[in-house]
């Protein structure tokens, strides 16, 4: 197993929400990672500051080590773009996205059963959706799992990107006499939270994160992420 070190400065990304209660829960999340890792930056890829590239840039020449740690559930254009640009630094290393990672399938699993679902329920993955081969690979993995999980089927719809839309994928498997639930795989409340709660299911399961404390099991995930392999940072 590889020797971690500690980090002198962690840098959290996530993509930032104009919604309150995503902020708030988003928020909650940073909170609870400080209690387990230590001092940390919350830091924003689009709509709220600051900036991924502001908080970097404000630590040049302060810190031997830095690691961002986004707070995104797969692979995508901000992570290719740009929390890869903003952190193209000396002394930063970037950790992977959040998802896959069987956590997050057994969050998903408590939030359906919170959501009164049941084995005579069809489920759909309901996700935000991207372009990026590698978050469309991601996503498939954790339909995988969850269909596994689940014990039946579970297809995917998304609400953007490629990939067939959520309402249609809903519309698809509907039967009669059967309802139809929505595994909400988004990290907060927000837009596309909200468009999720439109796309015709019977029922929409909560996002990973809301008001409430955030899940023990997405802290240790994000946790785990915030470690810099030894050898990565002995080559600096």
């Amino acid at each position: 197993m590889t020797q971690e070190v500690p980090v002198h400065q962690i840098v959290v990304a996530s993509h930032g929400t104009r919604d309150p209660r995503g902020r708030r829960a988003v928020a909650s999340l940073a909170d609870a990672l400080r209690r387990v890792v230590g001092p940390l930056e919350e830091s924003f890829v689009d709509v709220q500051e600051p900036s991924l590239e502001a908080v970097l840039a404000a630590g040049d020449g302060r810190w031997a080590t830095r690691r961002v740690v986004p707070l995104l559930l797969s692979a995508g254009f901000h992570t290719r773009v740009d929390v890869a640009r903003a952190a193209d630094r000396p002394g930063v290393s970037v950790a992977g996205p959040m998802g896959p990672d069987p956590r997050l399938v057994d969050v998903l699993l408590d939030r359906l059963a919170e959501a009164g679902a049941s084995p005579d329920d069809q489920v759909v993955l309901g996700a935000a959706g991207t372009r990026d081969p590698s978050g469309q690979a991601h996503l498939a993995l954790t339909a995988r799992r969850l269909s596994r999980a689940w014990g039946a089927p579970v297809p995917v719809g998304v609400l953007g990107g490629t990939g067939e839309r959520l309402p249609d994928v809903v519309a698809r498997v509907r039967r009669p006499g059967r309802r139809v639930v929505v595994a909400d795989y988004l990290l907060a409340p927000g837009y596309f939270d909200d468009l999720m709660r439109e796309a015709g299911a019977d029922r929409v399961s909560a996002p990973l994160l809301d008001d409430r404390t955030p899940d023990h099991r997405l802290v240790d995930l994000v946790a785990d992420r915030c470690a810099v392999p030894a050898a990565l940072a002995a080559a600096r």
